[in-house]
């Protein structure tokens, strides 16, 4: 356990690889990752990457795939969505922050009312309550006004909302780059040093002589 060790829940919206590359990035950057995932998030996986992942025997690989024989020295610390024993659902552990990529408008709403159902919503309220930094990635569209509301009071009550918007001054030239900028601008906020996007300014910038 340690303030560098950090969160990492992925529920079931839309956007599985965000999560999938967040997890492989931080790994390979050498962090401590603490990874639970809902049922939902299993499936949304299965749709879109095709990969199928066991909540009750969890395997680095069939999350990673063939990435996962090259993370470096990170270190993976798979915990149960069920599993309340876990040091993540205590003030008491310490970490460098939580990230829910990509969150579900269910699990928002959890969390904006205070609900503690699972693992995922206990570790996020752990994180407000002793004012670390807790990141969402919500991909919904369109928004209607509840799920507006509970963004704000989740943003009032002290959690980053980083929407899974990919820029295209960076000119992507492939899904991978969408993909990488919305995952570098994650690890911007967790203060997780990456080349993953083109910085806006970056071209004017190195012409200064």
């Amino acid at each position: 356990m340690a303030a560098s060790d950090l969160v990492v829940a992925m529920t079931g919206a839309s956007g599985a690889p965000y999560g999938v590359r967040l997890v492989e990035v931080l790994l390979r950057a050498g962090r401590t990752v603490h990874l639970t995932l809902s049922p939902a998030a299993v499936e949304v996986m299965e749709r879109e990457l095709e990969r199928k992942v066991q909540l009750d025997q969890f395997r680095l690989g069939d999350l990673l795939g063939e990435t996962a024989a090259n993370i470096g020295t990170g270190q993976l610390c798979y915990h149960h969505y069920r599993n309340f024993q876990a040091g993540i659902a205590s003030g008491s552990f310490l970490t460098g922050g939580m990230v829910i990529c990509p969150c579900s408008m269910g699990t928002l709403g959890a969390l904006a009312n205070g609900l503690s159902e699972n693992l995922i919503h206990r570790a996020a309220d752990v994180h407000l309550k002793e004012r670390r930094k807790l990141i969402l990635v919500p991909r919904e569209t369109p928004l209607h006004l509840i799920q507006l509301r509970n963004l704000a009071a989740c943003c009032e009550a002290g959690a980053v909302v980083l929407p899974a918007m990919p820029a295209f001054y960076t000119r992507p030239r492939c899904l991978q780059d969408l993909i990488d900028f919305i995952v570098g601008r994650i690890c911007d906020q967790l203060g997780v040093e990456n080349r993953l996007l083109q910085r806006w300014g970056a071209d004017q910038e190195s012409m200064v002589e």
